[in-house]
């Protein structure tokens, strides 16, 4: 029976990470992962496919009406979808031999198959070749899968999830999208860039349930000016295959019919299988594992990261799971603040948010004074071409201690780096505003917004 320091289950970015990490803090390390490909959701069928999808498809509608603007004309500009996907999957190939080559720099030993706890220290895996391993330490990091809505019949084919609406072979001409959250908006929008017609049903009156209802309701704006359509308080009764078609029955409304139906309702933690019934592994009522601030279970040498526990389902706050849970292992000490994980929707303007809302403050009873700075003031957005939206930032009324950024505009994923880190370690809205900017960026604008908190603004 092989035995190892550490044998990590699921190799996705939570689950690689920490093998990576263990490895180099000297622990011998197997990692177990049941697909061919390694990276998990994110990097086979989520995060980087969905992001090639949508670069391709901002640049092909660029092409299309964006460029005469900036005095390029282009005549005849034609859709090669085969070539759109190629790219896609040669993105995803090189990624996943990366960590490949990872897993080799770091003497990490791959087990390919399906794991099963069978006892404390101790697992099964099934594949090609069965094998059972033995391991001081055990962590679970086996991610999510889509989860769908009572009455919604998933064929895997007109009615799917976000892996179909990854590898569509011809461009939907009416697309109903279940779900206004990140994973619905970021997918509908690549087809709607590509000719889709894109419809979007939403039991909330909102979208994007969970960032700033201020930047969440601007953002509805404009993508209803880019040819979304949304029926928001709208309870979808059920959603089938009808011959070609996709049906959804919707409470009060005549049925929709479409070629493709995504539905984008949530997702839920992977466990089926692995024998936490048997070693009496405790999970909540989500199906969520029960850990402690350290990732342990309820079973001694047994940790949980990433998706299978609470929190944020995002690859980076997995990665982060990961590192804190191995260095807790080797050194007993971790930390991660979970109000301080970013998030990102990659539509076209971006949002990014981390920190609480106003909505949060308010309901908390705390004191918060805001500065809000549109981009429409900021010279790069101009000069880009991408002048929609604003940055928020909220502080406390009397340290001035920044509780929370919210922005929306151009490469807003990329901007709310600088907020995180002020925030990780106590900036106030002055401690931004006296940081100097360079000039032209988008950053100013984050500089402007930090400066209205105090009323102060420059260029408004």
């Amino acid at each position: 029976m092989p035995a190892h320091d550490l044998v990590v289950i699921g190799a996705g970015p939570g689950g690689y990470v920490a093998a990576i990490r263990a490895a180099q803090l000297g622990l011998n390390v197997a990692c177990v992962e049941r697909e061919p490909l390694l990276g998990g959701v994110c990097l086979r069928v989520g995060c980087i496919p969905s992001k090639a999808l949508l670069e391709s498809a901002e640049l092909y509608s660029q092409a299309k009406s964006g460029f005469g603007r900036h005095g390029i004309k282009i005549a005849g500009v034609e859709l090669d979808l085969p070539a759109m996907h190629k790219r896609k999957e040669q993105v995803v190939t090189m990624l996943t031999k990366g960590i490949e080559g990872l897993f080799k720099k770091n003497k990490i030993t791959r087990y390919s198959g399906t794991a099963t706890l069978t006892a404390p220290g101790k697992l099964k895996v099934a594949g090609s070749e069965s094998v059972e391993l033995e391991a001081k330490h055990i962590i679970i990091a086996t991610g999510s899968k889509p989860v769908a809505l009572r009455g919604i019949q998933l064929d895997g084919d007109r009615v799917g999830t976000s892996t179909e609406a990854l590898a569509y072979p011809s461009v939907p001409k009416h697309l109903i999208v279940i779900g206004a959250g990140v994973i619905g908006l970021e997918l509908g929008s690549v087809w709607l860039r590509l000719g889709a017609k894109v419809t979007v049903v939403e039991y909330l009156n909102r979208i994007l349930p969970g960032l700033d209802s201020e930047l969440a309701a601007d953002a509805q704006k404009i993508f209803e000016k880019q040819g979304f359509q949304f029926l928001l308080g709208s309870k979808v009764l059920s959603a089938k295959a009808d011959g070609p078609e996709g049906v959804v029955e919707i409470e009060g409304r005549e049925p929709l019919r479409g070629d493709r139906v995504l539905v984008a309702t949530g997702r839920a933690p992977n466990t089926e299988g692995l024998g936490l019934e048997t070693l009496g592994i405790k999970t909540d009522q989500k199906g969520r594992i029960i850990v402690d601030t350290q990732f342990a279970t309820n079973i001694p040498g047994i940790y949980a990261i990433g998706d299978v526990i609470p929190g944020p389902m995002l690859a980076h706050k997995a990665e982060e799971d990961g590192i804190a849970c191995v260095e807790s292992i080797v050194t007993g000490h971790a930390h991660i603040d979970y109000d301080l994980v970013p998030g990102v929707v990659y539509t076209n303007p971006e949002l990014a948010s981390v920190g609480r809302t106003e909505e949060q403050l308010t309901e908390a009873g705390i004191p918060f004074r805001k500065g809000v700075f549109p981009f429409r003031g900021n010279g790069r957005a101009h000069s880009v071409g991408h002048v929609d939206g604003k940055v928020k930032v909220l502080a406390h009324k009397e340290t001035d201690r920044v509780l929370g950024v919210h922005i929306l505009g151009p490469h807003a994923g990329d901007l709310i780096a600088e907020a995180v880190a002020a925030m990780t370690f106590g900036a106030s809205s002055e401690d931004i505003a006296r940081v100097c900017h360079a000039h032209p960026t988008l950053s100013e604008a984050l500089k402007e917004a930090a400066l209205a908190v105090d009323g102060r603004p420059i260029h408004i």
